[in-house]
């Protein structure tokens, strides 16, 4: 067998690069997500207030049927 010295074995530069990359487009893709997330949670939260002044239109004050009135 030859004899190969000191070779260096490893990812080197371009392994770092394609690490540094990977890791950059991880964060957007979270930064991105959670943002998405959070405009989704904001309009349901829009969206249950806007329906709440409907529900409190009902006869009685929306707290359930009222008893017929003896009269």
């Amino acid at each position: 067998m030859g004899e190969g010295g000191n070779l260096p074995i490893g990812p080197g530069v371009w392994g770092f690069l394609a690490l540094f990359v990977l890791a950059i487009a991880l964060w957007l893709l979270v930064r991105n997500m959670n943002a998405r997330l959070r405009r989704m949670a904001y309009r349901e939260h829009e969206r249950l207030e806007a329906e709440r002044p409907a529900d409190g239109d009902q006869p009685g004050g929306g707290e359930g049927p009222r008893p017929p009135e003896q009269g």
